[in-house]
Formats: C-alpha cells, sequence, structure tokens
C-alpha cells in the first residue's frame, strides 16, 4: 500500500521513520508540511494536523484509512469521509502512554507558572539568589474542563500534591465527580463557578464546533486575578485576543499553553511577552507514548491492508 504522512519527514522525532521500520513492505510518502495536495493514489491517509476537507477528500481515488497518530480528529471533515466510506481511525490517549505524557507536561506548566519562572530567569541574569518567592501547589484549586483520558491521569498525579479537584463533563458528572474523587463536578453549565474557584484552570476537553473559543472575554472575567490558565487540549479553544486582554487588564496571573491558535505560533506575537509558559505541542511526544501510538498505527495499517475490522474507527 502507498501511506501518505501529511507532515514533515522528521516530525515528532522521527515518528514516521518508526512506522516505516514495522511496514517495509508499504510505501511512504511525507508531504514535507503539514498540509496535502492530493489523496489520488494513495491508500492511507495518516493526517497530524493538516485540515482534511471534503474537497480534499474528493481526490481520493482508492484510500481504505483515514488513521491519525493520535487522539485528536478535529480537523478532518469526518462526515464527508463517512459519506465516501472512508473510514477516521484515532488513538485513544488513555491506551497509548499519550495521557500520561500530557499530563506532565500540564503539571510542568503549573508549577512553572506557580514559581514565578519569569522571575527566577531574571534572578539568574542578574547574580541574585534566594527569589522569587513562589506559590506552593497544596492546597490550591484546580478546575478540570473535560475528564477524559488527560484528565484521570492528571488526577491520579495530582493528589500527591495535596491540592483539590473539581470538574466539567457533559455527561454524568456526579458520576464521574464520585469516580475521581473530585470534590465537586458539574454539567457545562456549571463553568462559570469552575472558573471563580481555581486556581488552575485545565482545559482537557476535545474541540468542537460548540467549544470554539469557549474561553472568551466573559469567561476570562469570571476567572481569579491571580489564577492561570492551562491549555493540553486545541489552541482553539482559547480565544487569541481574549487571552492577550485579560494578561494584559491583569484580569489572569499568566497561561501555560502547550497548543496554540495557529501552529506553529508566531515567536513574536505579542501575547508571549505577558506571563506565558509554553511548550511546542510537545504534550504527548515521549518514549512511551511514541511506541503506544506507534503500536495502535502499525496495527491499523495491517489490518486495513488484510481487509480486516479496523480498531478505533469514530466515524461509523
Amino acid at each position: 500500500m502507498k501511506i501518505l504522512f501529511a507532515a514533515p519527514e522528521n516530525a515528532w522525532g522521527g515518528f514516521l521513520d518508526s512506522v516505516r521500520a514495522e511496514l517495509p513492505e508499504h510505501q511512504f510518502v511525507a508531504t514535507g508540511r503539514f498540509e496535502a495536495d492530493t489523496l489520488s493514489g494513495y491508500d492511507v491517509l495518516i493526517p497530524t494536523m493538516s485540515f482534511i476537507s471534503r474537497e480534499l477528500l474528493r481526490t481520493a481515488d482508492r484510500l481504505r484509512l483515514i488513521q491519525q497518530c493520535g487522539a485528536g480528529i478535529e480537523r478532518v471533515d469526518q462526515a464527508a469521509a463517512r459519506e465516501m466510506g472512508i473510514p477516521v481511525a484515532n488513538v485513544p490517549s488513555d491506551i497509548s502512554g499519550n495521557a500520561d505524557s500530557v499530563a506532565e507536561v500540564g503539571i510542568y506548566l503549573m508549577i512553572g507558572l506557580a514559581r514565578n519562572f519569569r522571575g527566577m530567569a531574571r534572578s539568574l541574569a542578574e547574580g541574585s539568589i534566594g527569589g522569587p518567592m513562589g506559590a506552593a501547589l497544596s492546597g490550591k484549586t484546580v478546575g478540570l474542563v473535560g475528564l477524559g483520558g488527560i484528565a484521570k491521569a492528571l488526577i491520579r498525579r495530582l493528589r500527591a500534591f495535596d491540592m483539590r479537584m473539581i470538574g466539567i463533563k457533559r455527561h454524568e458528572p456526579a458520576r464521574a465527580g464520585d469516580e475521581l474523587g473530585l470534590d465537586w463536578c458539574g454539567g457545562p453549565e456549571r463553568l462559570d463557578d469552575l472558573l471563580g474557584e481555581s486556581d488552575f484552570v485545565v482545559l482537557c476537553l476535545p474541540q468542537t464546533d460548540d467549544n470554539l473559543n469557549m474561553m472568551n472575554p466573559g469567561r476570562f472575567r469570571r476567572m481569579k486575578s491571580d489564577a492561570f490558565l492551562i491549555n493540553l487540549s486545541r489552541g482553539g479553544l482559547v480565544e487569541r485576543d481574549a487571552l492577550e486582554a485579560a494578561l494584559a487588564t491583569g484580569e489572569i496571573a499568566g497561561a501555560g499553553l502547550d497548543v496554540f491558535w495557529e501552529e506553529p505560533p508566531d515567536p513574536d506575537d505579542p501575547v508571549f511577552r505577558y506571563n506565558v509558559l509554553t511548550t511546542p505541542h510537545i504534550g504527548g511526544a515521549t518514549d512511551i507514548s511514541a511506541r503506544g501510538i506507534r503500536d495502535v498505527v502499525v496495527e491499523n495499517i495491517r489490518r486495513a491492508g488484510q481487509n480486516r475490522e479496523l480498531l478505533y474507527v469514530r466515524n461509523r
């Protein structure tokens, strides 16, 4: 089979090479960028962070699988793919090690902001020792928006920091709160309550049409002035201009971002002049996560070639 990797050849530390090594009988082509011009002549597409539109799907003449190398498939027109009989599959974060890896980055961002990473850099540059004074995580409240695999991995780890945890979940929130041991858990209608109580607001939910730009000016006004926003999900959940305004006016104390409104973001974007700690969308980029994702991607490509039932198809 011929497989298209819609990304640079060496993206994510050579992920493509690891898949290619497991499937030497197949031909792999990398587009060299996060987009594709045509799907003609390809049997499998690995979309990565590329937009896969209805128009692009119409160029497919023999595509039998769209296999994401991770959980996020919001950039694929799944309805169009379903109409064309093309299955769209992903790799759930809680089975690959990806959720655990993203949770670790979340804690890194929380600690960096709480301990004043900018102030520490200034102290070292000035030859000063003993400052700045930071804040401990113990006793602080974490508000988890979305309680999927990443949030569950965070909850397990944050218990060791003696933090109070509250959450928002669309379906059966009370049951989820009891199972996860949260102080309280409510539906989306309680989001403003969560924002008002939290020292750290952590976004752990998939991006959909319903929650695009959910963190808007009104939502930032609900947050505490000494609170931090952590986004581990998708950049589209946060309205960029609203975030900059909230930082500039002191409505919030800072933000930790692994994902952005455009990727890669402009390094000269004025928003980064404020108290923003960033990582370059590498939440899941670890050795453990890469192996777990690779194994599922390889298995599904094999199944596609053998006309066997596919795993984790999301657009049935």
